[in-house]
C-alpha cells in the first residue's frame, strides 16, 4: 500500500508556480475526480495561497502524481519536479499532522490551516473520493491538532503586526463589540487588521485612505464606512481604536487633532498604533494623558517574545505529533493482526466442535462419562499443538532460533516452564 503526501509550499516554490497550482473552492472537485481516473484509490486536495498538497492512497506506489498534476495544470514536468516534495507512509501521517498543527506553516502555529485542511476532507468527502484509508489518517490528524492546540501555547500570542495590534486593544478594551476603530490606510497590514478586529465582532470600522475608492473597497468588506484622510479630524472622535499604516512621507495625524478630539469625548482613552515608517502619528500624541499610543517598534517587540513562546510551544506540539504518528501506526498494525486471529480462532472452535461431537456421540450410546471428558481433554490439547509443535521441530532443525523466541514470547513461557 501507499499513503503519501505530494506537493509543494512557500519553501520548496516560488509565488509564480504556486500560483499555477492553487485550486479554487470550485475547481476541487473536478481535480479530485481527475486524479482518481489517473488511478490513485483515495484522494485530497489541500489549496492555500502558500501550499498545494494532495494527500492520496493507493494499493500501489503513488508514481503517478507528478505527471498527473503537471499535464492536468498544463506544467512542464521539470518544473514541477525541481520543487515539488514526496512524503509517503509514517513521513506523510508526520507532515499531515505539522502542516494542521501550523508547524510547517510560513508564519509559525497560525491557526487558518487546520480549518482549511477540514475543507479540505470536506470536499474529498463531498466528491466521493475518501476511503477507509484517507478517512482514519484524517481523523487522526485533526485529533492531534487539537491537543496542540489545547495542550500547547502555539496559537495563543501573536506573531504578526496585524495580530499583534488588535491583541493590545483587547487588552485594554475587554469588549471591542461596543467599540469603533478608524484604520488610517488601505493596504494589506490594514487589511489583515481589519479581519482579526471583524474576528473579534468589532462594532464600527472607519476607513481613512488618501483615495476615497480603495478606502470604500476596503469598508465595504467589513460593513464599514470610507472617508478621506482630510476627514480624519471630524471623525477621530468617534474612534476608540485608530490603526495606522501609509507610505506617506509626513505624519498624517498631529497632537493638535488629538486633543480635540479627546475634548469631543470627555477625555474617553484612545488607542493607537503606527505600524508606518516613518511614523503617520506624531510621537508628541504619546505624551497625552488619554492616548496609549504604541510604534510598530513596540509591537515587534511583543512579536519576537511571542515568537519565543511558539517555539518552545513546537517542541510541545512536535512531541504529541510523534506520539500521535506512534499510535496510528500501532493501529495499523493491529488491523493488519485482526485477520489472522480471526482465522487462528475459527480453526480452534472447528476442531474443538469436531471432538466435542464425537464426545457427545459416544456419551449418548453409553460411554463412561469421565472416561470420555478426559479423552476428550486429551484429543483437544493433541489437536491443538500437533500443527505447532511441528512448525517448532521444523524451525529447530533449520535454525530459525527468532521462531523459538517468538513462540516463547506467544505462549509467554517462561524459565520454569521451559526446565
Amino acid at each position: 500500500m501507499a499513503l503519501v503526501a505530494f506537493g509543494i509550499n512557500h519553501n520548496s516554490a516560488s509565488v509564480a508556480l504556486r500560483g499555477k497550482l492553487a485550486f479554487s473552492p470550485d475547481q476541487v472537485e473536478a481535480a479530485l475526480l481527475a486524479a482518481s481516473d489517473a488511478g490513485v484509490t483515495e484522494v485530497a486536495i489541500l489549496s492555500t495561497c502558500n501550499r498545494t498538497e494532495i494527500y492520496a492512497y493507493s494499493p500501489s506506489e503513488c508514481n503517478q502524481l507528478l505527471p498527473w498534476l503537471a499535464s492536468y495544470r498544463d506544467l512542464e514536468l521539470e518544473e514541477l519536479s525541481a520543487s515539488h516534495y514526496l512524503k509517503s507512509h509514517d513521513n506523510a501521517v508526520t507532515h499531515m499532522m505539522r502542516v494542521a498543527c501550523g508547524l510547517d506553516s510560513m508564519v509559525l502555529g497560525e491557526p487558518q490551516i487546520l480549518g482549511q485542511m477540514k475543507a479540505s476532507y470536506a470536499h474529498a468527502q463531498g466528491s466521493g473520493t475518501v476511503g477507509p484509508v484517507l478517512h482514519d489518517v484524517f481523523q487522526q490528524v485533526f485529533s492531534i491538532a487539537k491537543r496542540v492546540r489545547t495542550e500547547t501555547a502555539i496559537g495563543q500570542n501573536p506573531v504578526s503586526v496585524a495580530f499583534a495590534a488588535v491583541s493590545l486593544a483587547q487588552q485594554i478594551f475587554s469588549d471591542l463589540k461596543k467599540d469603533t476603530a478608524l484604520l488610517i490606510g488601505a493596504g494589506e497590514t490594514i487589511e489583515l487588521v481589519a479581519r482579526h478586529l471583524a474576528e473579534q465582532g468589532l462594532k464600527s470600522i472607519i476607513v481613512a485612505n488618501r483615495t476615497l475608492e480603495r478606502a470604500r473597497d476596503l469598508a465595504d468588506r467589513f460593513d464599514g464606512h470610507a472617508i478621506l484622510l482630510e476627514e480624519i479630524p471630524d471623525a477621530l472622535h468617534k474612534a476608540d481604536i485608530v490603526i495606522s499604516s501609509t507610505a506617506s512621507p509626513l505624519p498624517i495625524l498631529g497632537k493638535g487633532a488629538v486633543e480635540s478630539a479627546l475634548k469631543i469625548r470627555k477625555h474617553k482613552p484612545i488607542f493607537m498604533v503606527d505600524i508606518a515608517v516613518p511614523r503617520d502619528i506624531e510621537e508628541q500624541v504619546g505624551e497625552l494623558a488619554d492616548v496609549y499610543l504604541y510604534t510598530v517598534d513596540d509591537l515587534r517587540d511583543v512579536i519576537q517574545e511571542n515568537m519565543r513562546s511558539r517555539k518552545e510551544a513546537a517542541e510541545q506540539a512536535e512531541r504529541i505529533i510523534s506520539e500521535g504518528v506512534h499510535n496510528y501506526l500501532s493501529g495499523l498494525r493491529v488491523q493488519d493482526s485482526v485477520s489472522t486471529i480471526r482465522a487462528y480462532r475459527r480453526k480452534a472452535e472447528m476442531i474443538r466442535d469436531a471432538e466435542l461431537e464425537k464426545a457427545l456421540k459416544s456419551l449418548q450410546t453409553g460411554g463412561d462419562p469421565e472416561k470420555l471428558l478426559n479423552q476428550l481433554a486429551r484429543n483437544l490439547t493433541n489437536k491443538m499443538l500437533h500443527s505447532p509443535t511441528a512448525k517448532i521441530r521444523q524451525a529447530s532443525a533449520d535454525g530459525r532460533s527468532e521462531l523459538i523466541g517468538w513462540t516463547q514470547e506467544l505462549f509467554d513461557l517462561n524459565e520454569k516452564d521451559l526446565t
